[in-house]
């Protein structure tokens, strides 16, 4: 059974940095796509970051640059290293597979604020 556990959020000041991590069970991070996707308010889900099994990695243009995805397959976690964060990253993270697993997890919050 796919369970997801996001951490990390909080609130930072732009050009700040923050790491998420994303804590996976029922299933190892190094078998299968990961990503990490965010919801701002009143807005839909959108892909931030990708990491293939072969350790490639795609970022969202508004991202690029800016964010980094990583893989630790003994902690079995997926994370998202965020720099030079702005108040458009303003959002609720989320990790999951490629294609999606379907499981819903709470996410973390991340705010940047001036």
């Amino acid at each position: 059974q796919v369970h997801l556990l996001e951490s990390g959020g909080g609130m930072v000041q732009p050009g700040g940095s923050l790491r998420l991590s994303c804590a996976a069970s029922g299933f190892r991070v190094n078998s299968i796509d990961m990503c990490w996707n965010r919801q701002a308010p009143g807005k839909d889900r959108e892909m931030v970051a990708i990491i293939t099994t072969e350790g490639r990695t795609d970022y969202a243009d508004f991202v690029k640059g800016r964010f980094t995805i990583s893989r630790d397959s003994v902690m079995n976690k997926v994370y998202l290293r965020m720099d030079s964060l702005e108040p458009g990253d303003t959002a609720v993270y989320y990790c999951d597979t490629v294609p999606p697993s379907g499981f819903w997890g709470q996410g973390t919050q991340v705010t940047v604020f001036s």
